[in-house]
């Protein structure tokens, strides 16, 4: 389920896409995007329902904590049954080791606020182009590192086709677009999460007493 290419590393910032699926044909995926070293280290990848992969997700991202000793940022997509997920990982997140993405307001245009009440990401006809792009001019610039073969595979398989009513970059017949998703979700949270800031408080200086004699 998990394919790992190098260990997770101290003070290490990761950021999570999860593309969910309702079963079938589809695979649950999950890229692990390292916004300190901007690699993927680790993906994961099952054809499963979401809800059998949700305690695997929960598990890697308290590893992560464990070996890292920051919080890691998650984003389940919310379509696809997605939103129950994200609700029940949020509950699984007992000993706060990480954080649940909020959705900003203004995904899909160029004007992204700030945080709305939306735990996950909502890919949508706004959201898909933009992420999609976002993601090509990331790829086509070489500022991702990508060690995961079937996820290159699935982009030389990603074309744009013809709908009823507009161009629409997908799969190709026959082949599946989870990992791809999943990594556009991550490379957003890339360009808006930031690891917690560490508030380094002084001690106060002990008193001198004088004494006299």
């Amino acid at each position: 389920m998990f394919r790992r290419y190098r260990r997770y590393q101290p003070n290490e910032f990761i950021v999570v896409g999860v593309d969910t699926a309702w079963g079938g044909t589809d695979y649950c995926s999950a890229q692990f995007l390292s916004k300190t070293n901007l690699d993927i280290p680790t993906v994961y990848h099952s054809k499963v329902l979401a809800s059998e992969m949700t305690p695997h997700i929960h598990s890697e991202l308290e590893r992560i904590y464990d070996e890292t000793k920051v919080k890691p940022v998650v984003a389940f997509e919310r379509n696809n049954g997605g939103i129950a997920e994200i609700e029940r990982l949020a509950t699984l997140n007992r000993n706060g080791k990480y954080r649940i993405y909020v959705e900003k307001s203004g995904i899909g245009t160029t004007d992204v606020v700030g945080n709305t009440v939306k735990l996950g990401w909502t890919t949508s006809s706004a959201t898909r182009p933009t992420m999609l792009s976002m993601l090509k001019e990331a790829i086509d610039n070489k500022l991702i590192q990508i060690y995961d073969k079937p996820t290159v595979n699935e982009m030389f398989s990603f074309i744009i086709s013809q709908t009823s009513s507009a161009w629409k970059a997908q799969a190709e017949q026959g082949a599946h677009d989870d990992l791809i998703m999943a990594l556009a979700i991550a490379w957003q949270l890339y360009q808006t999460e930031r690891p917690p800031t560490v508030v380094k408080t002084s001690r106060p200086k002990p008193k001198r007493t004088r004494f006299h004699v």
